[in-house]
């Protein structure tokens, strides 16, 4: 037994109880440094102050998998969020779920991310650690603490992606 997603392309309103989505498609900046530049500002609540935690950057090197699967764990952090930024046009896919003690399967959804999209994930949302499609540096923003913040799970069952 196993479960088959297709991967939609990574949008707002489907990706909303996950996270935010970090695209400057159809937005508009404000002027900045004597006009030389435009600041655009991006959606994203993040949370990387709680129990003592503070922010880190960090690049996070990945390599292409095989974005089909199948997949057998999930992960979270409860303390804070992670935002993944791609510094080279890398594409990801990114298999998450909602779910107060394990991933709750009917929640699970799988989301093709392009190579100029990033995203923030909701401090407690399940996820799959990075799946790279492309070779390629993401630029990582999350909560370093004291307290480790990785809780890890094996899903009873594989996940398996299609693309259309």
């Amino acid at each position: 037994m196993s479960i088959t997603l297709t991967a939609r392309a990574l949008n707002a309103t489907d990706f909303a109880a996950y996270g935010d989505v970090l695209a400057l498609s159809g937005r508009k900046g404000l002027p900045i440094n004597a006009g030389t530049s435009q600041r655009i500002d991006l959606p994203s609540t993040l949370n990387l102050h709680q129990q003592d935690g503070a922010p880190v950057l960090a690049v996070f090197q990945a390599r292409a998998q095989a974005p089909e699967g199948p997949w057998a764990l999930m992960e979270r952090h409860r303390l804070g969020t992670q935002t993944f930024v791609p510094l080279a046009g890398a594409r990801c896919v990114m298999l998450v779920a909602l779910g107060r003690d394990m991933p709750d399967l009917t929640t699970l959804a799988a989301f093709q991310v392009s190579g100029d999209q990033g995203f923030t994930l909701h401090a407690g949302t399940w996820h799959h650690p990075l799946i790279a499609i492309d070779d390629g540096a993401f630029l990582v923003l999350e909560r370093r603490g004291a307290e480790v913040d990785c809780e890890v799970v094996h899903l009873a069952v594989p996940v398996s992606v299609l693309f259309v």
